[in-house]
């Protein structure tokens, strides 16, 4: 049985026309005899729907967080009765109005306590993929594609961190055994939520923004899935952001080791952890187009096909700060910067990049949350000052190993633009480096226009590209 885990994002679960998309895509895989375990995020914008009703109720606006939920029931009622019909309806919209009672509950809860813990929080947003799970999971079934739906809690066990749960991976590989294999036995599709998870003990938790993707890459690992497919709203991996540069390129064929470092550094398309647990078991992820399934998308796997190009794509980071730790000759003093490192790892802040000099350290963040109070630790050791609205880019390529005189093309390309911070030797195959957010566009456009002008036709989507400029030609 070769198993293909198939993970569709917000966007390619919108409403009943995107789930229809995605019945057909699934369909697709299962005439190939694929056995397909379809992985789904909430409908798009609902989790941002639930943790807007979650905090109208801590502010103590009940009428306000029962409104949003009154929207979310609609919402999810069209649509099944858009999919569903008959006896399998009348079961579906039974168990939708239970879901709802029950979160109604729990915000009305929420609204009298006035106090919003990362335990509750997790319960109210693990609604939305529950609801969108079961819906898929009955199309599927009444559409003759045999869909069965899993209760990802019961399969994706975790540790107690709520918000940002770490997942137990014996657990987890014995709970996909147990609860889907037999399953995939009996020729059904199993249907699960992503993002979501449990404890041992059964208590809702969540794996963190753009977590279903890293429920897709855990279940392919659990099930030793023969690739492990992500559904998004674009064609796969691209040069750059398009929306940043209209030349950006499709990339057809990238290792593991560069997806992992674009992702870390900002990419969109993929949660950094997506490629860990392929990674471990060797399995090919592809990024694709639930719009449009016949393009090619984007091949993750251990080794990549050699690219003439010395860079695969760029990367951009916004809303960095960068923290200068200034303390005379103490740098180089026994113990110094692990100190430093100490308060970052207390305040469980992680650093993007850091560089050093006889008497400083800089160091970037991504979060502000805590600045306030890892400033006012480091000041127990130095000077402390800081500077918001960074951005980082970041230019990835195997292709970069060993390679004369690349630091040069790449500094001569952005002469006109200030940069802040430099580092290279932390990676082999990853240039980066900050400036303003201001400068990012410009930045980024030179950037491309110098190290894609030509293009390797074997790993980039030159015809693409091509047809767009004839078409962009022929309509002037």
């Amino acid at each position: 049985m070769k198993i293909v885990v198939m993970k569709f994002g917000g966007t390619s679960v919108e409403d009943a026309a995107a789930m229809r998309r995605t019945a057909e895509i699934v369909a697709g895989r299962r005439a190939k005899s694929l056995a397909p375990v379809v992985v789904v995020s909430a409908m798009a914008k609902v989790t941002d729907q639930l943790i807007a009703a979650a905090q109208a109720a801590e502010r103590g606006d009940g009428a306000g967080a029962l409104a949003i939920s009154a929207r979310l029931r609609h919402r999810h009622m069209e649509t099944a009765a858009a999919l569903v019909t008959g006896a399998p309806l009348q079961a579906l919209i039974e168990w939708l109005e239970q879901q709802f009672h029950g979160l109604e509950d729990l915000l009305r809860g929420l609204a009298a306590v006035q106090e919003l813990t990362p335990r509750t929080s997790d319960l109210v947003v693990s609604h939305g993929e529950r609801l969108s799970s079961r819906i898929i999971a009955d199309y599927f079934a009444q559409r003759g594609l045999d869909g069965a739906h899993v209760d990802a809690r019961t399969c994706i066990i975790t540790d107690a961190q709520h918000g940002r749960a770490v997942p137990l991976e014996l657990e987890t590989e014995q709970n996909l055994t147990r609860h889907v294999r037999p399953l995939l036995n009996q020729k059904k599709i199993p249907v699960m939520g992503g993002f979501i998870a449990a404890t041992a003990e059964g208590i809702t938790t969540t794996l963190g923004r753009g977590g279903s993707d890293f429920t897709g890459a855990l279940v392919g690992r659990g099930l030793d899935a023969s690739s492990i497919e992500i559904w998004t709203d674009v064609n796969g991996i691209m040069t750059t952001d398009p929306r940043l540069c209209a030349d950006a390129l499709r990339v057809k064929s990238i290792s593991f080791e560069e997806a992992a470092e674009l992702a870390y550094f900002g990419a969109k398309v993929l949660h950094p952890a997506t490629i860990l647990p392929a990674v471990q078991k060797n399995i090919p992820v592809w990024v694709l187009n639930s719009k449009n399934p016949d393009n090619g998308g984007t091949l993750i796997a251990a080794q990549a096909p050699h690219c003439r190009n010395p860079f695969k794509s760029i990367a951009v980071k916004r809303k960095l700060t960068i923290i200068d730790v200034v303390a005379g000759r103490m740098l180089m003093t026994h113990g110094y910067l692990r100190a430093i490192f100490e308060v970052f790892d207390r305040h469980k802040c992680p650093v993007d990049m850091v560089s050093t000099s006889e008497v400083s350290v800089s160091l970037t963040v991504d979060s502000n949350e805590r600045l306030p109070q890892i400033a006012a630790d480091l000041s127990k050791l130095a000077e402390v000052k800081y500077e918001g609205r960074k951005a980082l880019i970041c230019m990835v390529g195997e292709n970069i190993r060993g390679q004369a005189g690349i630091a040069a093309q790449v500094f001569n390309a952005i002469r006109h633009v200030n940069v802040r911070m430099i580092s290279q030797g932390a990676s082999e195959i990853n240039m980066s480096f900050m400036m303003e957010e201001g400068d990012v566009e410009e930045a980024v456009q030179s950037l491309h226009k110098h190290f894609f002008q030509d293009p390797d036709p074997t790993i980039f989507d030159v015809a693409a590209r091509d047809a767009a400029r004839h078409e962009t030609v022929a309509k002037h």
